[in-house]
């Protein structure tokens, strides 16, 4: 029987419910900026090698819980194990970043896809979530993640990273019927994984769509929104993850808050190039919000970043619905120190806000 949650307060913030301060937690927590991260992956010989064990994935999704009083912990794992199990033959580079070994170049490949079995190819995920939720025993609530369909297809048609993705634009664009078989595939795949992922145990689900960003406002609704939207109906629809809060994260898409708002999700992140308040005042009490500091801001000195979490705080106001996050994650550079200074800045001036 899994233990009480002892914290809830990140998943009442999802559904907009009092909080005694605001919750927090931090994209890439787990990552390279903590030296007992780099000290365990230097013992998996790998990033996938660590991704792939669910022993280390537990050890590294707990680490920053040792340090900071995070209000949530998020599995460690990455947005491409959907297409390295549907056979595209992911490698991590030294510096470089993701590869595929088979990227998606013609309409056979695209139409060889398959949903993979997630008790299969994937349970090393799954594994993982269980073991994490087991080692939490109720500290805080544990989430779950995936990359969003566009965000996938963008890599699995690339083979890997670019800074404009210029295969799956003009696949989209040259071949509109072919991108959107590719991208329906892709959504029953991302359903299917959080859902295994909700039955493992986890008791928030989030969906990266990085690249969403690249895409202009048409194009976003009929490429990315669209099955985004079929994604969370999806989850909506399974007994496992219908009461699970659903966050959507569309790095670089502030303008199309309004309809991210309207898929049915709990939670919208929101970047640092966008007001906080101002992404209040637009979605109203539809959803929660998370974010959303600049990550850079984390380079500066500790008052400097005590400054500006009080003033997301502040911009956001004595409002429920805040899940204090960054507006993307965490880059190596930082001292850890600063994510403390972060972290107990935010719990302290957001029980302040809510002092009568």
């Amino acid at each position: 029987m899994a233990a009480e949650l002892r914290n809830d307060r990140f998943l009442r913030a999802l559904r907009r419910q009092p909080t005694d301060t605001t919750p927090i937690w931090v994209m890439r927590q787990a990552g390279r900026y903590l030296p007992e991260y780099r000290a365990t992956r230097a013992r998996a010989g790998s990033f996938m090698g660590l991704a792939t064990n669910p022993e280390y994935a537990c050890e590294v999704t707990l680490q920053p819980l040792e340090r900071f009083e995070l209000d949530a912990a998020i599995l460690f794992s990455d947005i491409l194990t959907i297409p390295d199990a549907m056979g595209l033959g992911l490698s991590f580079a030294q510096g470089e970043g993701p590869r595929f070994a088979r990227p998606l170049r013609d309409a056979a490949a695209i139409e060889a896809l398959a949903v993979p079995d997630m008790d299969g190819e994937l349970r090393y995920v799954m594994d993982a979530v269980r073991l994490i939720r087991r080692e939490l025993d109720g500290r805080v609530p544990l989430i779950g993640f995936s990359g969003s369909p566009w965000t996938l297809a963008c890599y699995m048609v690339e083979g890997q990273g670019s800074r404009d993705f210029a295969r799956v634009k003009a696949l989209a664009w040259d071949q509109p019927a072919l991108a959107h078989r590719l991208l329906d595939t892709i959504a029953r795949a991302v359903a299917a994984y959080l859902v295994a992922q909700a039955q493992a145990g986890a008791q928030a689900l989030m969906v990266f769509d990085t690249w969403g960003g690249l895409l202009g406002p048409g194009p976003f609704r009929e490429f990315s929104l669209r099955y985004m939207a079929h994604v969370v109906e999806a989850l909506k629809a399974d007994a496992a993850s219908r009461d699970l809060p659903v966050i959507l994260f569309s790095k670089g898409a502030g303008g199309q808050l309004e309809a991210l708002a309207d898929t049915g999700c709990a939670g919208l992140g929101v970047d640092w190039t966008l007001d906080i308040g101002e992404a209040r005042r637009r979605v109203g009490d539809r959803v929660a919000l998370q974010g959303n500091l600049d990550p850079a801001v984390l380079l500066a000195s500790p008052e400097v970043v005590a400054r500006e979490a009080r003033a997301v705080l502040d911009a956001f106001g004595n409002h429920p619905g805040h899940v204090f996050n960054l507006g993307h994650g965490i880059t190596p550079e930082v001292n850890p120190e600063n994510v403390k200074v972060l972290v107990d800045t935010v719990h302290e001036h957001g029980r302040a806000i809510r002092s009568p």
